[in-house]
């Protein structure tokens, strides 16, 4: 019943799943999944090439296109993507849109309500408009290449598309500016934390927001932020917040460009062994199949490169050229701000307070066709800072605040043609220069060519009248609106620093005091303390860059381990662990001793690693749960989900922090403080242990508590559980949601390495595999490479194409 190649995945790789949503189509006697599978040789004719494309492919089905033309390599990359990832273009287009429910019914409403509003269809016209000719012809030549596909397999989609009942339209170039607006939509951590944070004033004081909202480690509480919001009723006076609050929850699960984060270093020649620059990158996202990256190479007579691409947009990303090696981590910007709008009714009409006076909203119609339901019509409101997130609760709105989204605009914006001009760079000079026209995204852009290496912070970012932007602001007084941008040249940059290596892991970059406002929403400190730690230090080979992709060691552990040391906290935390129960005690002893012997490498087979992390898990519940849980609440969900999308309250709390009103336990009489809470949180780590892996302390591994699982865009297992190291502060990271559970959350989907060394510099890693299809032997083959550590090399060389790509072709010639 079903295909060869399918069911040979079923031992190894559990995709049960796929099959039966295979079978669920028409019945297994007329449904065969290899049909779904565009060849990978012969000759396939195709109405709108010019002349004769040549596709190879390796080992992992990373394709090799190459062709007379630049607009029949264009054409093709659009059936390629297609070919391997439609249903993932597809999705990706309606959550941008705001049309999930047309595919998959009622329950995705809110999250189209939610986009709705955004309206990122608006920014993609914007940016389309900007363009060149030139940019606007590839993008249509790239689309033509997609609907040929579309049209020869629109009855013979893959299972997971066709089970959905959804006829997917033809793609438009415009599609693709629309699915960069979303990438660029989804590099932002700080509007889902307004947005938590507005949950959470729900239920405690506006005051003690700044103890939950820290920027960095080094920085003052943002108390001014939430001194903007005194005298504001929050709580109960937002209609539809838990609704907003659901969609965004649901966006985070469905969007895999979300939730982002990253690594990439390059390492001068005077620090390299071969006396030649190294650039490595990798990028974090939440781990499922298949995985957002799509490795392409490219070659026509006046365009060459290899990297990575994303399905739908018709660019390489993070790559090589040949001369110039590219790549991207996010800069966690903030550049979109919410405001709280005050609104009445007055007659038939909605009207919102500016400056003492009152104003009329602007409305807009959407109409929202529902699989199995009538089409429903709904109003967006917008004021002068955009749209109102919770527009759908409609005459509600007149007796409470809105929620206004404020982004930046994307007019005159080449931002498309400047990504194209980065990918013919041929030098690192020349692809700073084309970096800088990049407006439309917030960027770490790290160069390198053979001599020389270099960094760019791309995108436009809103100088503010007042205040940081970090919380929401009142929208009805007129100092915290934006006042244009930041000046571009303002925008961080380096080459061939003195040091000999530049890196970003999504930290912060810019030191206090700088001359414009980036963020406040910064990662974790620790990768890129870690990247500057390991660069810093002797002669680098591709053999360290892969060493450095797969380190497990944490730095916060030392930090951790500094700060029970400290003067102040010594002897106050032993006299806190002798004053508890006589067991509990002897398990915080057992612990602390565990703790400080902790090297800080969180291998899978580690013990130590496995109590400092139950150790980090135990604290969050013990520092906050009285006051923000229960576990199952919405503060506390807006509370975790807070802390996996920048620098925590968890981890600021650990290391400082002792006078926060968080270390008592509100549910005691007596009053808590920090060395009575961590004494607590060690015993607790003991406790946790024996439940979640058993008494045997030999036994205890963190790969045991830490576990990779693979699932497919249904939420369905496609591969089982495997042991994993590291955590969110490690350069192979393994992020998991503290205060939840252990399980790997964001993981690096994919890595890529350059070494001007080597004849052949560029090597590359897909996390789970090139095709989307479950039904492809490609669907899962990159993870048992990714778990090894081993790499696929991409050559530029035609003379060596054949030993990587072989001589079977599919060879696509002009149709009529």
């Amino acid at each position: 019943m079903a295909s060869p190649a399918l069911t040979s995945f079923l031992p190894r790789f559990g995709v049960a799943a796929a099959v039966a949503s295979v079978l669920s189509l028409s019945g297994c006697q007329t449904w065969n999944a290899q049909d779904t599978l565009p060849p990978n040789s012969g000759v396939q004719p195709l109405k709108g090439l010019a002349q004769n494309v040549s596709v190879r492919r390796n080992a992992m089905g990373m394709p090799l296109i190459e062709s007379s033309t630049f607009h029949d390599a264009l054409f093709t990359l659009g059936y390629v993507h297609a070919s391997d990832r439609i249903n993932q273009m597809v999705t990706l287009r309606l959550l941008a849109q705001g049309r999930l429910s047309e595919m998959s019914g009622a329950q995705m409403l809110d999250a189209d309500r939610y986009m709705r509003a955004v309206n990122l269809k608006k920014n993609a016209d914007e940016l389309y408009k900007a363009s060149s000719p030139r940019l606007k012809r590839f993008f249509e030549v790239y689309a033509r290449g997609v609907n040929a596909y579309l049209f020869r397999y629109r009855d013979k989609l893959p299972a997971d598309l066709a089970a959905t009942g959804y006829k997917p339209e033809y793609w438009k170039a415009e599609d693709s500016a629309l699915i960069f607006c979303l990438l660029n939509f989804s590099q932002s951590a700080n509007l889902p934390q307004e947005i938590n944070a507005l949950v959470m004033a729900q239920h405690i004081t506006t005051d003690k927001l700044a103890w939950l909202s820290p920027s960095y480690p080094d920085e003052q509480l943002p108390q001014a932020e939430t001194e903007k919001l005194q005298g504001v009723k929050l709580n109960g006076a937002i209609p539809g917040l838990a609704d907003l609050a659901k969609a965004g929850e649901q966006l985070a699960g469905l969007n895999p460009l979300g939730t982002t984060a990253s690594n990439n270093w390059a390492i001068a020649p005077q620090r390299s062994r071969s006396g030649k620059s190294l650039l490595a990158s990798d990028s974090q996202f939440p781990i499922g199949a298949p995985s957002l990256w799509s490795p392409v190479q490219i070659r026509a007579p006046k365009y060459q490169a290899a990297g990575i691409t994303i399905a739908g947009l018709p660019m390489i990303l993070s790559g090589f050229n040949g001369k110039v090696a590219w790549s991207m981590t996010a800069v966690m910007g903030d550049n979109q701000d919410l405001f709280l709008e005050k609104l009445k009714r007055q007659g038939s009409g909605l009207v919102y307070e500016v400056a003492g006076k009152w104003q009329p909203v602007m409305v807009r119609n959407e109409t929202y066709l529902v699989k199995g339901q009538r089409p429903i019509r709904e109003a967006v409101y917008e004021t002068r800072h955009g749209a109102l997130l919770n527009s759908a609760q409609g005459s509600a709105l007149g007796n409470g605040l809105g929620v206004a989204l404020q982004m930046p605009e994307f007019k005159d914006d080449r931002s498309l043609d400047a990504f194209f001009d980065l990918s013919r760079a041929q030098s690192v000079e020349k692809a700073s220069d084309a970096s800088r026209e990049i407006r439309a995204i917030a960027l770490n852009m790290l160069f390198a060519d053979a001599s020389n290496i270099g960094w760019q912070v791309t995108g436009r970012f809103p100088n503010r009248r007042e205040g940081e932007g970090l919380l929401p602001s009142p929208g009805w007084e007129g100092r915290y609106d934006w006042d244009g941008y930041a000046d571009p040249m303002l925008h961080p940059y380096d080459q061939d620093p003195a040091q000999g290596w530049l890196g970003t892991a999504n930290q912060r970059i810019i030191p206090h005091g700088y001359g414009m406002q980036l963020s406040n929403s910064w990662a974790a400190p620790e990768r890129g303390e870690r990247i500057a730690e390991l660069a810093g230090a002797g002669k680098h080979d591709s053999r360290s860059m892969i060493a450095m992709q797969y380190d497990q060691t944490t730095l916060f552990a030392a930090k951790l381990k500094k700060m029970f040391e400290a003067p102040g906290m010594s002897q106050p935390l032993k006299q806190a662990i002798s004053a508890l129960p006589g067991l509990e005690a002897g398990k915080a002893r057992e612990a602390f001793s565990r703790l400080m012997a902790f090297d800080g490498k969180l291998s899978p087979t580690s013990t130590d690693a496995a109590i400092y992390e139950l150790f980090l898990q135990e604290s969050m519940k013990q520092v906050f749960l009285d006051e923000l849980g229960p576990d199952s609440s919405p503060t506390w969900k807006a509370f975790v989900a807070n802390g996996t999308l920048s620098y925590s309250a968890q981890a600021d709390h650990l290391l400082g922090r002792e006078d926060s009103p968080f270390w008592d336990d509100t549910r005691t009489a007596q009053k808590e403080d920090k060395p009575a809470i961590l004494a607590r949180s060690l015993a607790a780590a003991i406790t946790a242990g024996e439940s979640q892996i058993g008494g045997d302390r030999k036994a205890w591994q963190w790969g045991k508590l830490h576990r990779y699982e693979w699932k497919n865009t249904r939420g369905q297992t496609v591969r089982g559980a495997m042991a994993a190291g590291g955590d969110h502060t490690t350069l192979n990271a393994a992020a998991y949601t503290w205060g939840q559970d252990f399980n790997a959350t964001r993981v690096p989907v994919m890595r890529l390495i350059v070494d001007f060394g080597q004849a052949e510099p560029l090597m590359v890693q897909n996390g789970t595999g090139q095709s989307g299809n479950p039904a492809s032997a490609n669907y899962l083959n990159g993870i048992e490479p990714w778990l090894k550590g081993q790499y696929q090399g991409l050559p530029l060389q035609p003379q060596n194409f054949d030993k990587v790509y072989g001589k079977t072709r599919l060879t696509l010639i002009p149709g009529k």
